[in-house]
């Protein structure tokens, strides 16, 4: 897993254009994202000497405790961070012992077929990856059905995700799922409102929001609502969007026509668009960065996941309305806070029913610490040091002494 680290980082520029033109990503952001595969995989190869067990003392003898390695393990990935996210589940599956059947989104697995090829020039052997393209109804469905499979670890939507848990509770296969979100960015009148403003819109548009940790809802404390848009604003309209092997390029397109069309039908005549910003003429499925202001709370924007470079604006009274919007939907996954008061992002951090906060700043991914879901976000954690835990059986053995 070293070698393979280190295959990686040599073949950074070649793997982040092959990234760029799999998945119409920014080359910029490409280049960090091979970057984090390297991460990844280097810490995971150290993973194999924290898989201890636990010695727990009995009547008439001696238990412990063992773990041990699954078997096959099938990977199901998605289409927005294509080798990322990939990385995420390899690596903690590989440091655990099992072989690995990976099976990239149809859209992009061009970075996959690629790692696998690094994989056996590292060293790894023949038949631990496997990468298998192919349409998920097809190949995606064929590793939940298997017997011979013993978990699946899914990245993707959340009616997907509740099709795989229905299919594998009929082997009680073992499933980690990372699905959807509406995460909300919860902005209150005594932040930054400047660092607020300047960092909001790439909780949402980075990806061109294909995202599922996007912060597509903005809650702003109604005090500060129109300072903050005014801040916003510019912010918003000066987004580069363009050819993703532009290095001054910051939005690239959306992956497809198809859901082109199913982020523009949020977006219909009658949208209270605030602003947005441009997008070149010419070919590619190109969705100008937007923000809705004023909303209602039942609306469509408010309450699905759009995945696409749209955010809502939505004003609050007090700490206790803001809890009440950010946990009022049926996703839990990400999320930020902004205040300067510390008694209150503590107190908001606990309230908020998401797997991943963070306070003063829009990161939710971190190689050292979990990630995952609540609520219909999913259920499991990647990443960090208890990643390997859910690639394992534990195995308990009793071994007696005699009487003392």
């Amino acid at each position: 897993m070293r070698r393979l680290a280190d295959r990686v980082e040599a073949e950074l520029e070649p793997l982040a254009v092959l990234e760029a033109r799999n998945a119409g990503k920014p080359i910029g952001s490409a280049r960090g994202e091979i970057v984090m595969v390297a991460d990844v995989l280097r810490y995971y190869s150290g993973a194999p000497e924290r898989l201890t067990g636990e010695t727990i003392p009995v009547a008439g003898g001696q238990g412990f405790t063992i773990r041990e390695p699954m078997g096959v393990v099938g990977l199901i990935t998605p289409w927005n961070f294509p080798l990322a996210i990939a990385s995420w589940k390899l690596g903690p599956a590989l440091a655990a012992g099992n072989t690995v059947v990976l099976k990239p989104a149809e859209l992009t697995p061009l970075t996959a077929l690629r790692l696998e090829a690094l994989a056996l020039e590292a060293g790894l052997p023949e038949g631990v990856l496997n990468v298998v393209a192919g349409p998920g109804k097809s190949a995606g469905a064929r590793l939940v059905e298997h017997p011979d499979v013993a978990k699946i670890a899914f990245t993707g939507s959340t009616a997907v995700g509740r099709s795989i848990a229905r299919t594998a509770a009929e082997s009680i296969k073992r499933v980690t799922l990372e699905l959807g979100g509406k995460s909300a960015n919860v902005i209150f009148a005594d932040a930054d409102l400047e660092a607020a403003a300047a960092a909001a819109p790439w909780a949402v548009f980075d990806n061109a929001g294909q995202d599922c940790c996007a912060r597509s809802r903005i809650l702003v404390q109604a005090d500060v609502v129109d300072d903050f848009l005014a801040l916003l604003q510019p912010h918003v309209e000066s987004i580069r969007t363009g050819d993703p092997l532009d290095p001054d390029t910051q939005m690239g397109p959306l992956i497809s026509a198809g859901h082109r069309e199913k982020v523009a039908s949020y977006v219909g005549p009658d949208a209270p668009i605030a602003f947005q910003g441009q997008v070149p003429d010419g070919p590619g499925y190109w969705f100008p960065p937007t923000v809705l202001c004023p909303v209602l709370r039942d609306d469509r924007s408010v309450r699905e996941e759009i995945f696409g470079p749209v955010a809502a604006v939505i004003p609050f009274r007090d700490e206790a309305e803001a809890i009440a919007l950010a946990n009022d939907t049926i996703y839990g996954l990400s999320g930020s806070i902004w205040t300067r008061d510390g008694g209150r992002a503590l107190r908001v951090a606990r309230a908020v029913q998401t797997g991943v906060l963070s306070i003063n700043s829009n990161s939710s991914v971190r190689v050292t610490t979990p990630f995952g879901g609540f609520k219909q976000s999913g259920y499991g954690r990647e990443l960090g040091p208890h990643a390997t835990d859910a690639y394992t059986e534990v195995k308990t053995i009793y071994y007696a002494t005699g009487s003392a």
